[in-house]
């Protein structure tokens, strides 16, 4: 199929805020064949034309993500991180079933897609089904199979071995990736992170992992072997290939320096750190230092939202704050950090961009409301994205060129239903 999209203006998604005004995007085999302004598109030829009253942006990537845990938004509120998750998390996702991850995540993949999401990184139980319920919503998954030691699950060895073996017997189709997901190093041994490294490597594989989370998580392994958990990766071989580590809240200028030296990307989560209380990453330190980031929610039980709009507002808001100026995270930038920046970020270069090659992953971001508006100057809407838009505004999105949200709603589930079905789901786990 051939479309050929019109709207008030393109936003590109790249880091310089490129915006089109009067825009024109052409797809066709699920691929943008061009993008540019209106006056200087080619014949349209036989293609079925989408004429759009608002802005057209990327679909954005959420690089970081648990998002089953829907059926537990909320509980735990105002824990700190160690006893959220002994305490609440973890006893409820002992009782998980497939049954309960699959539906969980279908409905929490409607409600990103509703809010313009078409990618996320998920790390979280009973993969395969995270696997099918993306599979029905249309989105786009890198799961990453985790390595966790918690009583019922199999051997770290054996959790390796099975998600090894999940990622290189799945289609390469781009729709879902899978890759390795240690939780992090004071969970899992620094043999096992090695293992699970070098597996990564073989496979070319994205290793994915909670990194300096809170400021006290690597005290036990500072004391055990006197380096802080950045050296330590480096030390036993964790570092090299696709490696992204979640949050970075507690780098010191060593750590970041290693970062940069192993090409370590980064997934940036400012609403589930501060939510709990984390701390706030050295964002521009990281940017300034060519160190990929991109945006990541967390889990929906630690943040609480699957808005990652509402992250890209609060990470400029908090990078400004931490700087002491307006010019320390620019509009256009902080964007991009959902877009083509996290893209980068998880290694998929084929999304994230409105650029001919790039997978038609679009979004149509309404803007006939007053928090668009006044536009002086193109750049103005982008400025506006950032600073009042939100999910909210999304009103269609496409995955591939296939339409998975219409007028808000999505085309493949019913959310009332999926709704009513967490809340049982939720129930029944909480009462054990």
């Amino acid at each position: 199929m051939r479309l050929r999209f019109t709207a008030r203006a393109l936003v590109i998604g790249d880091r310089a805020g490129t915006v089109v005004p009067d825009g024109v995007l052409d797809v066709e085999g699920g691929l943008i064949r061009w993008t540019g302004p209106a006056a200087e598109a080619p014949d349209a030829g036989g293609a079925e034309r989408v004429e759009l009253p608002g802005v057209l942006t990327p679909g954005l990537v959420n690089a970081h993500s648990h998002a089953p845990m829907v059926l537990f938004r909320g509980q735990g509120e105002g824990l700190p991180l160690d006893r959220w998750l002994r305490e609440v998390m973890w006893p409820r996702e002992a009782r998980l079933t497939g049954d309960d991850v699959e539906t969980a995540m279908t409905a929490a993949s409607a409600e990103m897609l509703g809010n313009g999401v078409t990618t996320s990184v998920e790390m979280y139980f009973h993969p395969e089904r995270i696997a099918a319920a993306v599979g029905v919503t249309g989105a786009r998954a890198v799961i990453a199979a985790p390595l966790i030691p918690l009583p019922g699950l199999p051997p770290l060895d054996e959790q390796l071995a099975g998600a090894v073996a999940l990622a290189t017997g799945a289609p390469d189709d781009g729709t879902v990736e899978y890759g390795i997901g240690p939780h992090a190093a004071y969970t899992v041994p620094l043999p096992v992170l090695r293992a699970a490294a070098e597996a990564a490597r073989e496979h070319d594989l994205l290793l994915h992992l909670h990194v300096a989370e809170t400021a006290t998580e690597g005290a036990g392994l500072f004391a055990a072997h006197g380096s802080s958990v950045p050296a330590l990766l480096a030390a036993h071989d964790v570092l090299g290939g696709r490696v992204l580590a979640a949050h970075c809240v507690h780098l010191d200028d060593a750590d970041l320096d290693l970062w940069q030296e192993y090409d370590v990307a980064v997934a940036h989560c400012p609403a589930s750190n501060a939510k709990l209380a984390s701390g706030v990453a050295p964002l521009r330190a990281m940017l300034d230092r060519g160190i990929r980031v991109g945006m990541g929610t967390d889990g929906p039980a630690s943040n609480d939202g699957l808005d990652l709009l509402a992250d890209v507002r609060l990470a400029a808001a908090l990078a400004r704050l931490a700087g002491r100026s307006a010019t320390a995270l620019p509009a256009a930038e902080a964007f991009w950090l959902a877009t083509g920046g996290a893209a980068e970020a998880i290694g998929r270069r084929d999304l994230g961009v409105l650029e001919a090659g790039r997978r038609a992953d679009l979004v149509h971001v309404d803007t006939r409301d007053l928090a668009f508006e006044p536009v002086g100057d193109p750049r103005d809407l982008l400025a506006h994205l950032v600073w009042s838009g939100g999910g909210r505004h999304v009103a269609d999105v496409w995955v591939g060129g296939r339409q998975v949200v219409r007028a808000g709603r999505s085309t493949a589930v019913d959310v009332d239903a999926l709704r009513a079905e967490v809340v049982a789901r939720a129930a029944r786990l909480a009462r054990g």
